[in-house]
């Protein structure tokens, strides 16, 4: 069973997102995606550091120095930078990442993705169009709302969000 934690948007706070981390290896999940925002690349080393199966990132808007972002990343054979836009096929299960909602939107509406994520206005949001799992998992960040991240099943093809505590 893959199991798949979705972050975004988590604005260099480092704290939640250790505990994030943690939560993420109490899930047993075994890729994680970033939808943007990370900031500053000593955010890709902690992501790096605290999870050890495939990570893919992409650009968001405020992702300060983006060369320094994929060099950092290049680093570890288990980040994978994808700049502004992903399409993966993970466990049988065709995703797709861009940090902005309206293009999700749209990427969603074509039905040819299993599970869609995106970030940008830190406001976590799930919907099902479809067969498509259109999602947004919340900040990390926890300056807006609440921390949360999102957890896809991709066996049972469910997802559920998570408040970081």
């Amino acid at each position: 069973m893959t199991k798949i934690a979705i972050f975004s948007d988590s604005h260099d706070n480092i704290w939640n997102l250790d505990k994030a981390l943690e939560q993420v290896r109490d899930s047993d999940a075994q890729v994680l995606l970033h939808c943007g925002d990370l900031c500053a690349p000593f955010i890709v080393k902690q992501l790096a550091d605290g999870f050890g199966g495939p990570i893919h990132l992409i650009f968001g808007n405020n992702d300060g120095d983006g060369r320094l972002i994929q060099v950092v990343g290049s680093k570890f054979p288990h980040v994978k930078h994808h700049g502004i836009y992903a399409e993966l096929e993970v466990a049988g299960r065709n995703i797709a990442m861009i940090h902005y909602p309206e293009p999700a939107l749209r990427i969603a509406q074509s039905g040819q993705f299993d599970l869609v994520c995106y970030g940008h206005d830190h406001t976590q949001h799930h919907q099902v169009l479809g067969s498509t799992h259109f999602v947004n998992p919340g900040e990390i960040m926890g300056k807006d709302h609440e921390p949360t991240w999102g957890l896809y099943d991709a066996e049972n093809h469910t997802f559920e969000s998570i408040m970081v505590r």
